[in-house]
């Protein structure tokens, strides 16, 4: 459950009302003063407002004009309204920041207040208080999360982490944090980038739609959000409207809506100011696929008839109603293709107007930011916003930081969040990195308490930073919840991620790790760690050798480290996949229902993700063990 307070400047005082998008603001409840539109219309709570000029769709500004003479300080409610101000948002999000335990407080009092008549907050003797102090006294972190507002459709996250999807909630709340999240990042990124009135290369995609027992839809979050008329509106907006047409983001074969994609995206190429998709591997994986067709992506423009390989009827009359005989773009197209040094900077050079490549790039992502960068040549990356499947936690106001450093702040008016401290135990060893450090967990304390330096993990209601009055900026460190283990070892995503690119280093210059998993293979005495790779092409079996004992030098844990020493965990193998062999991974989840944009190669794969572990173990085609700890 969210929540947003929107606002726009009073002409009369000093109320900030600033109207972001769809879900602008606007005025405070009764008895507290009034706003009157000029046709005299009442509002909810007995407000009233009055707008002196027409809507942003005529061009016009809009004012508005508060009757209060004291307005203090008021949790507004919303009015949908066509307002959009960079400068305001950027305004807003300041005022929300510095006082953002005030924030907090008035946020969990709402959630609470929205949802009293819920059974499960009844029974937990909460009696109608909504203070911080009482539902932490009152409400255990193990409770199921029940809402007092219907449910509108169900969330499924992308099944990559457990090998099947989570059901989440979701409702207009949450879509209205989404759009908030994306205007507040938008209004920092474009003073850093600006864009003008062009369009945007997206490679976005649908699921497919699946009903619960109860009746409800159940489809990706990003679905969800797709699907939205205040999506749409919010993307025209902050100036990201989609190149291709809804026939393309909602069809029912991604592989056909991926060609439509690029094709309307040469279409539109000198439009294009921003390339971008929910994560980094959507965008690698789409011009992995670029260098397989751009010559039939020539044909179709030169000709201006679509591909026999469209078949699906919606998506082919709606690209065909862009397509046009163009020569000379298609020559233009295939000069620049044919020049292209094994195709680095194809983005600026097929779209000369784009500004920067856009999209989630921490975490799991991290590993695609090399290819990535091959492909974007001197465009700039820039990490989109920080959430998870339950929610939004934070936007990136620092768009200028690259991926790697990125750091989000908080929007304290999106959720209640509370910050598990993560204390390092007094005996540490030196080589430890932040990622492998064993860690004593404290009792959870408030967004504003948070110390500069220190590591927590968040626990959202809708769980994860000098004592801070306002709201602070975060980096995403790893998944505590993700751990390659055996015996007393405990080795996380990230861990993984650095061996990785520490082994890669040894391959032959032409060698590319297009990617990777691991797995804890106790079927065996002792157990020992199994890495996946998938090369660009064949390596030579004494790069192999080098680049396995690499790998299992790389985990530095202590626990890792005692326990091969002394033969507890047996030497890691290094297994060769056939090429393809993470796109059929891919294909098994789409057919979860998982969304192409929303997914995610999973890292670690146990015993419990069998169909994942059976397509690794059919595709090998070599294997070696590390000597690195003796033969």
């Amino acid at each position: 459950m969210t929540r947003r307070h929107r606002s726009v400047a009073c002409n009369n005082c000093s109320v900030s009302l600033s109207p972001v998008g769809d879900y602008a603001v606007v005025f405070p409840p009764a008895g507290s003063g009034s706003w009157k539109w000029k046709t005299g219309r009442k509002l909810e709570g007995g407000g009233s407002a009055e707008r002196k000029e027409t809507d942003r769709d005529k061009g016009e500004s809009l004012t508005l004009a508060c009757s209060r003479s004291n307005p203090g300080d008021l949790p507004f409610n919303l009015r949908k309204m066509r307002v959009f101000s960079l400068e305001n948002v950027i305004n807003e999000f300041e005022v929300l920041s510095k006082d953002a335990g005030r924030q907090q407080t008035e946020t969990l009092r709402w959630i609470l207040e929205q949802n009293g008549e819920a059974e499960y907050l009844q029974s937990l003797g909460l009696a109608g208080r909504t203070d911080p102090e009482s539902f932490k006294a009152c409400v255990l972190d193990t409770s199921p999360v029940l809402t007092g507002k219907p449910i509108t459709s169900i969330s499924l996250s992308s099944g990559t982490t457990q090998g099947k999807p989570k059901f989440v909630p979701f409702n207009d709340e949450l879509l209205q944090s989404t759009m908030q999240i994306y205007c507040t990042s938008f209004a920092f990124r474009n003073r850093e980038y600006p864009i003008g009135n062009g369009k945007a290369l997206q490679f976005i995609y649908s699921s497919k739609r699946v009903t619960t027992k109860g009746g409800l839809t159940a489809r990706t979050a990003t679905s969800n959000v797709f699907q939205s008329e205040q999506f749409k509106h919010t993307m025209k907006d902050i100036q990201s409207q989609c190149c291709s047409p809804d026939e393309v983001i909602f069809g029912p074969d991604f592989q056909q809506s991926l060609y439509c994609h690029l094709l309307c995206g040469l279409i539109f190429s000198d439009e294009v100011q921003t390339i971008s998709s929910t994560f980094a591997h959507s965008i690698v994986h789409a011009f992995g696929t670029f260098e397989h067709v751009w010559e039939e992506l020539c044909a179709d423009i030169r000709e201006g008839v679509l591909s026999s390989r469209i078949t699906v009827p919606s998506i082919r009359a709606a690209v065909s109603k862009l397509l046009r005989p163009n020569p000379s773009l298609a020559d233009s197209i295939h000069n620049v293709c044919v020049r292209l040094s094994n195709w680095y900077g194809v983005i600026p050079e097929l779209w000369p107007n784009a500004k920067y490549v856009y999209g989630i790039m921490t975490g799991s992502m991290e590993p695609y930011l090399k290819k990535l960068r091959h492909y974007a040549g001197s465009l700039p990356l820039m990490s989109a916003d920080y959430g998870s499947s339950e929610g939004w936690i934070g936007a990136n106001v620092n768009p200028s930081l690259p991926p790697e450093l990125a750091t989000f702040a908080v929007l304290p008016n999106i959720g209640y969040f509370e910050f598990i401290p993560l204390e390092k135990s007094e005996v540490q060893d030196l080589e430890k990195s932040a990622s492998t450090i064993h860690y004593i967990e404290a009792e959870p304390i408030g967004l504003t308490e948070v110390e500069v330096g220190k590591e927590y993990e968040i626990v959202g209601r809708h769980r994860e930073g000098s004592r801070l009055p306002s709201t602070p900026e975060i980096q995403f460190v790893c998944r505590r919840s993700l751990v390659l283990s055996i015996n007393i070892d405990k080795n996380t995503e990230k861990d993984l991620q650095l061996a990785v690119e520490a082994a890669a280093l040894l391959a032959e210059e032409k060698v590319e790790v297009v990617d990777f998993t691991s797995h804890a293979d106790t079927s065996t005495e002792p157990g020992h760690y199994v890495i996946y790779w998938e090369l660009s092409c064949d390596a030579t079996e004494e790069v192999l050798r080098a680049c396995c004992n690499c790998l299992d030098l790389s985990f530095v844990d202590a626990g890792y480290v005692g326990s091969r020493k002394v033969g507890a965990i047996g030497p890691l193998e290094l297994r060769v996949v056939r090429r393809g062999t993470f796109q059929t991974i891919l294909h098994h989840y789409l057919g979860l229902g998982a969304a192409v944009s929303q997914f995610k190669t999973p890292r670690f794969v146990g015993l419990s993700n069998s169909t994942v572990l059976q397509i690794l173990c059919r595709n090998v085609t070599g294997c070696t063990f590390s000597t690195a700890y003796g033969p």
